[in-house]
């Protein structure tokens, strides 16, 4: 798809069109900002810098940055599967996806409108619970006795 057919077509979300405000500039500034964030923080930051050499963070945020484009702008960027480099980290519970969830609010919440905002974090909040169903099962644990984490219990 050319560059012009990108940016002509109607992009839907959940029924209603993207908002305008929400564009690759937004997504840069969300996922650089989040992982900063990460980077600080002190239950999240020894996980990933743990696991992402300092050289290897640009290659990283961009790879970021083409995800969430992907989820949603719909370009179809990205081409990986997230959920790998998760499934090997020792300990990782529900703490860490609470932690994240909340470091992903702040972050959407300084950056965006609320109704841009509010499309991250569904997005969000419906990773967070793939990966800790998946996190789950990988370890032979009960799926059953997970549920969503919402946006309010944050």
């Amino acid at each position: 798809m050319t560059e012009s057919n990108a940016a002509n077509r109607t992009v839907l979300i959940n029924g209603a069109l993207l908002p305008d405000a929400l564009d690759e500039r937004m997504i840069h500034d969300v996922v650089h900002g989040f992982y900063a964030a990460i980077r600080n923080d002190a239950l999240l930051g020894p996980i990933f810098n743990g696991a992402i050499a300092p050289e290897a963070w640009p290659v990283h945020l961009a790879k970021m940055c083409d995800f969430w484009s992907s989820m949603l702008l719909k370009t179809g960027r990205y081409d990986g599967r997230p959920l790998s480099p998760h499934l090997g980290i020792s300990g990782l519970g529900e703490e860490h996806f609470r932690r994240w969830l909340k470091l992903f609010r702040s972050t959407v919440k300084r950056l965006c409108p609320p109704e841009v905002a509010a499309l991250f974090m569904e997005r969000a909040l419906r990773i967070a619970h793939s990966f800790r169903l998946a996190v789950a099962y990988n370890r032979g644990e009960d799926t059953l006795a997970i549920a969503p984490i919402s946006e309010g219990s944050l």
